[in-house]
């Protein structure tokens, strides 16, 4: 079985990085807009955290132990550390799915988010959330630093 989930995931994580390397003024990554209640700094460690948790501990074994409270309140992360933390986070993702079996996919995901369900179901979501916020810090990008 081919395994698309690996792909698709390194490819948007690594767009994720590029992303965050893109911010030509550092601060932009932690400034907030009005009515927009995240910054790209904080979607990221958000990200960062979500897929440590959801596919590395949960799917890899990773025995990573996830912090949401901290991954939305903490700012001012140097850009740098956050790029590093990305490039980590595609390392652990493609080690935790690179053998993932149909089998695995089909089994109930270790977690009840909403409602016991299969292992691809988890992924799907995990991905679109993924890309939500990606797209989320694109826009951001790109308003903040528009010349």
């Amino acid at each position: 079985m081919e395994n698309y989930f690996s792909e698709l995931y390194l490819r948007d994580i690594l767009k994720l990085r590029d992303e965050i390397a893109a911010f030509k003024d550092e601060d932009n990554i932690w400034r907030q807009m009005d009515g927009i209640s995240n910054s790209a700094g904080t979607l990221t460690l958000h990200l960062v955290g979500n897929l440590n948790y959801t596919i590395g501990a949960m799917l890899g074994k990773t025995g990573y132990v996830r912090n949401r409270v901290e991954e939305f309140s903490l700012t001012g992360v140097p850009q740098t550390k956050l790029i590093a933390d990305i490039e980590l986070l595609a390392e652990v993702v493609k080690e935790s799915l690179k053998d993932i079996s149909q089998q695995k996919l089909d089994e109930q995901y270790p977690l009840d988010f909403f409602g016991q369900k299969s292992t691809a179901f988890y992924m799907l979501q995990f991905y679109g959330h993924l890309t939500y916020h990606l797209g989320q810090i694109n826009y951001l990008r790109r308003i903040l630093e528009a010349v």
